[in-house]
């Protein structure tokens, strides 16, 4: 069932093969069944629900319809709105909570023919980066269960990595939907901002700059989700740019071994970045070096009051009243929050602003950024991160150091698997492009997922 793609069950079902929607549906949900108890994946999923989805699937195709994603089972990230479905975010505050409205993503997967499988765990408010919380438990990696596959999407991620769904639907606002597909071996796709409308659903944390974010086993499957979930609706107040056309001419490719941040990286992640670069420009892509430029002062840990100002904002009352609720973890994040001064929230969103204003000058003279995704292969569960990268200690959100920035910078960004660190544990490349070009980030991850397995 791994192998089953998203464009090989759309294109069977379409064909009208035998049992349908149906049939895909039944497959997945004795999978969950079988695998999903060791590994806490799908927190929510209701059975006869997906069986009546998918056969009205069925009857739609018998009608003569033909849907792009006709009868593909989606694990749905436990913060994104699904109508009728309990959805937490991963917080035992909305315990029973049951959305009025699906996101506009979920109406486009309903509309293109998916069936919902059920809802796959997240860390509590997607704010941390493990898939732990005091509602559901940890998620747990699928080659090694005494591992995280990280977070916030690890539920998805893992969902889609053990075959419980061939596609999963994520949230990314600082790298939540490429570190644990590049945890686990799976694609993980942040769109620019706007690509893909966002919402309605819960309040954000740090607002405009979180995506919905497809996961899958190709990068062949996450472009044809982002075709269908992709394009304007006035309901989402970025959803209003629009997206360049494929290239139709060669690349030029920077490759920075840190994304010109001083961070640490594991010894065997860096051999795997080295050994994939150097596949790709064996195979013709033309790579130069080349570090990105950021305004001085930015980390992400410069830009973290945001996300810890916005819990507070959202959150803080409920936490006086009821704080036993609260994940520790999260605990912490708002009580800095409630002690943040105004100037130094607002210095942070300058800072993100200058991000966005500034992230197209990385792409004067390249046409893309690659480097590594994560710089560790996954560590153990019980803790927030590794205890040392690179041979050095390092402070807990030191995995998370490559993926933020592209958020504040609105742009794309995709991570793929690239080959194994230590244990054979998978490691991921992340390619990323100017705002607006998902295409040409796309097609390139096409052409190096290619070379990287071998056929390119």
């Amino acid at each position: 069932m791994k192998t089953q793609t998203v464009t090989a069950i759309a294109a069977s079902v379409n064909q009208g093969d035998a049992g349908g929607a149906r049939a895909v549906t039944e497959r997945f949900l004795s999978a969950i069944s079988s695998l999903n108890p060791g590994l806490n994946a799908i927190v929510q999923h209701d059975s006869a629900d997906c069986l009546a989805q998918a056969d009205a699937v069925d009857r739609r195709i018998a009608a003569g319809e033909r849907l792009a994603l006709a009868g593909v089972p989606v694990a749905v990230k436990d913060n994104i709105w699904v109508a009728d479905r309990v959805v937490t975010q991963g917080s035992l505050l909305f315990a029973g909570f049951r959305p009025p409205a699906d996101a506009i993503a979920v109406e486009r997967l309903r509309a293109a023919g998916a069936v919902i499988l059920g809802m796959a765990n997240t860390s509590e408010f997607a704010c941390k980066g493990v898939t732990t919380n005091k509602a559901f438990g940890a998620t747990r990696h699928p080659m090694d269960r005494s591992l995280t596959p990280g977070g916030s999407s690890g539920g998805p991620a893992v969902a889609v990595a053990a075959g419980l769904a061939p596609l999963a639907l994520g949230t990314d606002s600082g790298g939540s939907s490429r570190r644990p597909p590049a945890h686990v071996g799976v694609v993980g796709f942040k769109p620019s901002l706007g690509a893909i409308p966002y919402g309605p659903g819960f309040a954000e944390p740090v607002s405009g700059v979180g995506v919905m974010a497809p996961i899958t086993r190709t990068v062949a499957d996450a472009a044809l989700v982002f075709e269908t979930l992709a394009g304007f609706d006035a309901r989402d107040p970025d959803s209003a740019m629009p997206l360049a056309p494929a290239d139709d001419r060669p690349l030029r490719v920077g490759y920075s071994p840190r994304f010109g941040l001083d961070a640490a990286v594991d010894a065997d992640v860096v051999a795997a970045i080295e050994a994939a670069v150097a596949a790709l420009a064996g195979a013709g892509a033309l790579i130069v070096r080349r570090d990105p430029v950021w305004p001085v002062g930015v980390t992400e840990t410069a830009l973290m009051p945001l996300q810890h100002a916005g819990l507070a904002a959202i959150h803080g009352e409920a936490f006086r009243r009821q704080p036993d609720l609260f994940d520790p973890d999260i605990t912490v994040q708002i009580e800095q929050g409630l002690a943040l001064s105004a100037a130094a929230v607002a210095a942070a969103l300058l800072l993100s602003a200058e991000l966005a204003r500034r992230a197209a000058e990385n792409f004067v003279d390249v046409d893309l950024l690659i480097g590594p995704t994560v710089p560790c292969v996954a560590w153990p569960r019980d803790q927030l991160g590794p205890a040392t990268i690179g041979g050095v200690p390092v402070a807990p959100r030191a995995h998370a150091v490559f993926t933020p920035l592209f958020n504040h910078a609105r742009v794309p960004a995709i991570s793929i698997p690239c080959g194994t660190g230590r244990a054979g544990l998978p490691v991921g490349l992340q390619i990323v492009g100017p705002r607006g070009h998902d295409r040409r980030v796309l097609a390139f991850a096409g052409f190096a997922e290619g070379v990287l397995a071998g056929g390119g």
